[in-house]
């Protein structure tokens, strides 16, 4: 992955911070626990495999090698509570315009979380909030995207799918990640 390129975004806060791991248990779970450091605001961690995505209600997350996107973004909003309300629907809403403005894909949203092409799934968003009374700490979005695989577990073959096995080409991870990072810096106006 071309850290570089992707480092190039038209973002104020999201992606001047990059960390990278080839390998990862998840990069929540990663997240988690560097979310309260000072420098961690905007940060945005990248793994180019997961052994231990995580999904939403304690689901596992299949993330091939060198084939799709596996990202969690820290923010430190300075936003009341209810902003939250409708927050991860907001986030997909942003990776469906992404790949529509790229490629003239249009995937559909299955709320709250989950974007789908064909009836099956291509990306799931994981959005965490950690607060003290009415304070937020710290945000964390992540996102797994089927992008170049072509090869799933057999127990999820029949319900997600990828870009490139709907349009058998390879795509940009990293003109997604870029844009997709600037699509949402503008929408949630952190």
């Amino acid at each position: 992955m071309n850290l570089e390129d992707i480092a190039k975004a038209k973002t104020k806060r999201i992606g001047k911070n990059i960390e990278y791991f080839k390998e990862i248990d998840s990069t929540h779970t990663y997240a988690k626990k560097i979310a309260m450091k000072k420098d961690s605001e905007g940060k945005l961690i990248l793994a180019e495999k997961q052994n231990a995505g995580m999904g939403t209600k304690g689901r596992k997350w299949y993330t091939g090698k060198n084939k799709n996107i596996a990202m969690t973004i820290i923010l430190k909003p300075k936003w009341e509570i209810n902003r939250l309300e409708g927050l991860t629907t907001k986030i997909a809403k942003c990776m469906q315009k992404t790949i529509y403005d790229l490629y003239k894909i249009l995937l559909e949203i299955k709320e709250p979380n989950d974007l789908m092409i064909n009836e099956k799934k291509i990306c799931g968003i994981l959005t965490e909030v950690n607060t003290i009374s009415e304070k937020i700490n710290y945000l964390l979005i992540s996102l797994g995207f089927n992008v170049n695989e072509n090869k799933f577990p057999k127990e999820t073959e029949k319900i997600a799918t990828s870009l490139k096995k709907e349009y058998n080409k390879e795509f940009s991870r990293e003109e997604i990640i870029t844009k997709f990072i600037e699509n949402l810096e503008k929408e949630i106006d952190i």
